[in-house]
């Protein structure tokens, strides 16, 4: 089972072509750099791999080339979210006799969007999904993407009477105060319960990561990772407050025009990726551009 304490995930992008098709040379270049920087998990397919905009038979080779890249060398989650629970528990069912079962570690879903479900609703649709789930869950809170806010005494509840099934959460919320709720909830329920399997709390905002760890959080998956992956392991596994604050106004920069727009552009600045993306996402302004180009030599960044 995939191991989340003091972990760095990147979420990764999905390269595309001038033309909008994808790239599959600097897809391998991005794998790459992640494997040399030796990241412990890479999160395929979510939404900042711009899934939503991608048709099957691009989905299945992205998958396929990244599986047959990484050889199960580097541990894969997979992105898996929908506001329909029962076509993806069918969906679930189907692929947990597929061979993709075996081929990815764990999967990260997130909260239903747009319907905007009670609490229980949200207990109701991940209950669901992990009995039908060939893999262990990580949810995924982002009330600003979804519309609903996932409480910590949901989540907690969903671990505890998942047994084990739903393994973590992507803390998205950019609130502090319900992160630090959710690691005293989880760490006063191990202190009585020591033989319970772990629940992973990681940071989802890559400028909030060094609060959320020294306040007990796991790790982080990460969206900056895919330019910089070796310095934001340094980051997650010796805390280094040097790194954060190197990239504070940076992270800023990658979320003034939407994700992925903000990381597609520094990784064209600094020449791994076109900074293409697909409607209804457009690609980053000349004025962003700029931006990005003049903080990556302030930071220390030669480009061309």
């Amino acid at each position: 089972m995939l191991n989340l304490k003091n972990t760095l995930g990147t979420a990764l992008v999905t390269p595309f072509t001038e033309q909008g098709g994808l790239d599959y040379i600097a897809l391998e270049r991005l794998l790459r750099m992640q494997q040399d920087a030796e990241v412990d998990y890479v999160v395929v397919l979510g939404t900042t791999g711009e899934k939503a905009t991608l048709d099957a038979e691009e989905i299945e080779s992205i998958q396929d080339n990244i599986i047959a890249y990484y050889n199960t060398q580097v541990p894969l989650v997979i992105g898996f979210g929908g506001n329909n629970t029962a076509e993806m528990c069918k969906t679930l069912h189907d692929l947990s006799y597929s061979p993709l079962e075996h081929c990815f570690d764990a999967m990260l879903s997130v909260c239903p969007y747009y319907v905007k479900p009670t609490q229980e609703g949200l207990y109701q649709h991940f209950m669901a999904l992990h009995e039908e789930s060939p893999w262990p869950t990580i949810l995924y809170n982002v009330p600003g993407r979804t519309g609903v806010n996932m409480l910590p005494e949901t989540a907690m509840r969903l671990w505890q009477d998942s047994e084990g099934g739903i393994i973590g959460i992507k803390e998205a919320s950019g609130n502090m105060e319900q992160i630090k709720q959710l690691i005293r909830m989880r760490d006063e329920y191990m202190a009585e319960h020591p033989d319970a399997p772990y629940f992973g709390i990681l940071c989802g905002d890559d400028g909030l990561a060094l609060e959320a760890m020294n306040a007990g959080a796991d790790g982080l998956i990460s969206v900056a990772s895919n330019a910089f992956p070796k310095d934001f392991m340094r980051l997650i596994h010796e805390k280094d407050s040097a790194i954060q604050d190197k990239y504070a106004e940076l992270i800023k920069l990658l979320f003034a025009e939407g994700n992925p727009v903000g990381i597609k552009a520094v990784l064209a600045e600094l020449g791994i990726t076109d900074d293409q993306v697909r409607l209804p996402l457009v690609s980053a302004s000349d004025e962003l551009h700029q931006k990005i180009k003049a903080e990556l030599r302030h930071i220390g960044y030669r480009l061309g």
